[in-house]
């Protein structure tokens, strides 16, 4: 068994970092507003999302470099740098919208400040990234992931009619109305999002420098990319069941009780302190804290990879600043840690930045998939490993599954 966790690392990171404060935040709107009915989004992106980034891992394994670097390489400037600007965005605003969640969940348990508390996470975030050693801030990594079983345990912690859940999940009541459109943009990019392309992909290039460097026989790359195959798919599945147990929880409580307007997690959590019990409650709260601690280095790794691939610096989590290694890249990691803490003190709404950060993500993901696709099916960038025929339609699939909702949902708007 410790072996076999040893094999998990990038996918399982990856998967677990996609159920961020803001992604539970969207996970318990639609919860609380549909009930059961959302519960079939979760079940259906699943293979299309493990697909896709079993495809952002395989570029960067096999070309050696991340994502930016390779779009950089065979894509048009322009290419390069809207998908860069529209990736910097988005994350800027998810960090801002998971650090004022994880302050928000500590004032509930602690009371306080909670800028102060939005400050201390943005500093401890960037410092961690920075000062631990990348092997050991990996197996941190690792063990946050535990963090995302409280969700687990909260829907155990209540009673659920199953025969109800597993019916509505398969037949969901569902309107064709906007609100309901627009609930599974976001529900989709929440899920699919471009941030986990680019820090998957990069993440690969690290693990097989740690691994000693990659594979030089045909045997052992595709022993290499069956390790990824695994890891991609149980890290995915692991935050499937984790967004599936969200919805569940709170349809099981917030929906049947008539709480339907839940706008952040934190709030979401507070309801659930009257109808579920203290205990609920603080398995809840410290969910949110601990999934932010790893969801925010993430979203500001993937921006730093992105620009650093972009621009052609070196990229790593392994360069150390007291040498005088990686100050471009650390640099926009704390730039984009910083401008998130900033967002936290503007006077912008929260509820609104926290559900349109997860709808930018579903409009920007089109975009970004369909370069990638592009790539993954180049013989010049991928060699004897460009993607077959049953990646490449699941990857074809999922981009013109989200391409479709994003404009049902401008159509109707």
């Amino acid at each position: 068994m410790r072996r076999g966790l040893r094999q998990l690392g990038p996918g399982l990171i990856t998967g677990a970092a996609d159920d961020d404060p803001s992604g539970i935040a969207t996970y318990s709107q639609a919860g609380a507003q549909f009930g059961y009915s959302m519960l079939w989004t979760v079940v259906f992106t699943l293979p299309l999302m493990a697909a896709i980034q079993v495809i952002s891992a395989r570029i960067g394994y096999v070309t050696g470099r991340g994502l930016a670097a390779n779009i950089r390489e065979r894509f048009p400037r322009p290419v390069l740098y809207a998908t860069v600007g529209m990736l910097l965005v988005a994350n800027t605003l998810n960090i801002a919208a998971d650090l004022a969640a994880m302050a928000e969940a500590l004032w509930l348990i602690l009371g306080g400040s909670t800028h102060v508390y939005a400050v201390t996470f943005g500093l401890l975030c960037p410092v961690l990234q920075v000062f631990l050693p990348y092997r050991r801030y990996v197996r941190v990594l690792k063990w946050l992931t535990l963090a995302l079983l409280a969700y687990v345990a909260v829907a155990f912690s209540i009673r659920i009619d199953w025969l109800q859940v597993v019916r509505e999940t398969a037949w969901p009541k569902l309107t064709h109305t906007h609100d309901v459109l627009l609930m599974v943009v976001a529900l989709f990019g929440t899920t699919i999002s471009p941030y986990l392309f680019f820090w998957q992909a990069s993440q690969e290039v690290e693990d097989a420098d740690v691994r000693g460097g990659p594979p030089r026989t045909p045997v052992q790359v595709r022993r290499h990319l069956r390790r990824i195959k695994v890891d991609t798919i149980v890290g995915m599945g692991f935050s499937n069941l984790i967004a599936f147990f969200i919805i569940l929880s709170t349809a099981a409580t917030l929906h049947a009780a008539g709480v339907r307007d839940i706008q952040t997690s934190a709030q979401a959590a507070e309801a659930l302190r009257p109808l579920a019990g203290e205990f609920t409650f603080l398995l809840f709260s410290f969910g949110i804290i601990g999934t932010g601690m790893l969801a925010v280095p993430v979203l500001a790794g993937s921006a730093a990879y992105a620009v650093a691939g972009s621009a052609g610096w070196r990229g790593s989590l392994g360069l150390r600043l007291e040498h005088g290694e990686g100050r471009g890249f650390y640099g926009v990691i704390a730039i984009a840690t910083v401008g998130g803490v900033a967002l936290c003190f503007a006077p912008l709404d929260p509820v609104k930045a926290l559900f349109w950060a997860a709808v930018l993500n579903g409009v920007t993901a089109v975009p970004i998939m369909a370069v990638m696709m592009l790539l993954a099916s180049r013989r010049d960038t991928m060699g004897a490993n460009a993607i077959g025929p049953r990646l490449r339609w699941l990857g074809w699939i999922a981009t013109a599954a989200m391409a479709a909702t994003v404009g049902a949902m401008f159509a109707t708007s």
